[in-house]
């Protein structure tokens, strides 16, 4: 098969997996892959060359990292506080979970790309997992100290979920 076959196969294929309004911004996306795996790979390798690689990452921060990036993550798409950083690239669709609201991506382009990246915990978490493993390789007791604010404020979050699910039940104390 010719170069110009592989092209245009590669070519339809993108062009026929949705309708154009509701096609991905493709190039946007594996710019943004490419930044992410650049900065990771680029941490790792600064790691290695200062002997700073560990054998293993522990349990303990494994579960410290997780819990605090899933908490940033959500904070960053989902907190009303934080639709400052969303607003230039989504929009606004209406209330969501506790002191969250919903949003969906606006444009095209780069613009739509930014926006999906920020309303979606899941693909945010990636990226706070990889800067939170980056820190406790270059500043593990500031990286720790910053991963346990944010896991604490998960334990707070759900237990104001709790206290008010007790509350509704009639078994509030206050």
């Amino acid at each position: 098969m010719s170069v110009d076959a592989l092209t245009r196969e590669a070519k339809d294929a993108f062009e026929t997996y949705a309708e154009p309004h509701e096609r991905p911004p493709f190039r946007t996306y594996a710019a943004m892959a490419s930044i992410f795996n650049a900065a990771f790979g680029g941490a790792l390798l600064a790691a290695k060359r200062r002997g700073r690689l560990p054998d293993r990452i522990g349990v303990q921060d494994v579960l410290l990292i997780g819990t605090a990036s899933h908490k940033l993550s959500r904070l960053v798409a989902k907190d009303k506080i934080t639709t400052f950083v969303r607003a230039p690239f989504t929009e606004y669709q209406g209330r969501g979970g506790p002191a969250e609201v919903e949003e969906r991506a606006r444009g095209e382009g780069a613009r739509r790309a930014v926006g999906e990246l920020l309303i979606c915990p899941y693909c945010l978490g990636l990226w706070f997992s990889g800067a939170f493993h980056a820190g406790l390789l270059f500043a593990p007791r500031a990286t720790r100290v910053t991963a346990s604010t944010l896991t604490a404020l998960t334990v707070s979050d759900f237990l104001q979920i709790a206290y008010k699910a007790a509350e509704e039940r009639g078994l509030g104390g206050s």
